[in-house]
């Protein structure tokens, strides 16, 4: 397993589906939405997923080479940046904060039982799990911004599932 996600975040192995970590980061917006099966590359988890039965999970072995490696750790940031412009979002000196064009990417996902919800619970849970939880802490405190300025958008129990992967 170790080799699968390690390979894919070196540039060396396409996932399974033949697409490279470059190719995906420089997707346009339209494909990240509409293509399903990429999610569970950029950000591995320790469990399986229900979706896509060929994502690789992440292992102790997975997890150590990230910790190692800051080459790994820079280039699942840049998969994080690419996410956060998706969502219209941005890095900031203060963190994660909405950019220019949020209104125009915020329709696309800012409202109750997106699928973007879920990516979302995904890619701060695996941030955290593989060395970024100061970039998952800050993108939780911007999306804890919005769920409390746009009640009802996104609900209460999809911001406890936002919670709970950053423990």
């Amino acid at each position: 397993m170790a080799n699968r996600i390690v390979g894919f975040y070196t540039g060396e192995s396409p996932d399974h589906a033949g697409r490279f970590l470059r190719d995906i980061q420089q997707w346009p917006d339209e494909q990240l939405e509409l293509v399903h099966d990429f999610i569970q590359w950029l950000f591995p988890l320790r469990e399986p997923s229900p979706v896509n039965p060929r994502a690789p999970v992440l292992d102790r072995e997975t997890v150590e080479a990230f910790a190692a490696r800051p080459e790994l750790r820079e280039n699942l940031r840049a998969s994080f940046l690419r996410m956060l412009r998706f969502y219209g979002l941005e890095w900031t000196a203060s963190g994660v904060q909405p950019s220019a064009d949020f209104a125009e990417h915020s329709a696309m996902w800012m409202h109750p039982g997106n699928h973007n919800h879920l990516r979302i619970t995904r890619i701060l849970k695996c941030l955290t799990l593989l060395g970024l939880s100061v970039e998952a802490m800050a993108f939780f405190e911007c999306l804890e911004k919005l769920y409390r300025q746009n009640p009802g958008v996104i609900t209460a129990q999809t911001f406890r599932y936002w919670e709970e992967a950053i423990r």
